[in-house]
């Protein structure tokens, strides 16, 4: 089975509010095993003109329990808590 990741590039908009999305993502995380690879962290640059403000990388068994996390009721719930307070782009990579 091949692992795959979830790379997101998050711009917060509203840094209060997204402490509550925060903690639910955490326990969607939790709840579907996901490894927390990346959440935050300073970004470097080396190549191009893409200089993200917060990236975050999850790591899952495969892209099917990366599907289930997304699609749960559990990050449902984190994704409404986000509305109005970061704009996101997310995508799902196959592994290696």
């Amino acid at each position: 089975m091949t692992s795959a990741y979830i790379l997101a590039h998050v711009q917060v908009t509203n840094a209060v509010q997204y402490e509550a999305y925060k903690a639910l993502s955490l326990h969607a995380m939790q709840t579907h095993h996901a490894e927390l690879c990346v959440r935050g962290g300073a970004v470097e640059v080396l190549e191009g003109d893409w200089a993200p403000e917060r990236v975050v990388l999850l790591k899952f068994a495969s892209t099917q329990a990366a599907r289930a996390f997304y699609d749960s009721p559990e990050y449902s719930l984190a994704r409404r808590a986000r509305q109005g307070a970061a704009e996101m782009r997310m995508v799902l990579i196959q592994g290696v």
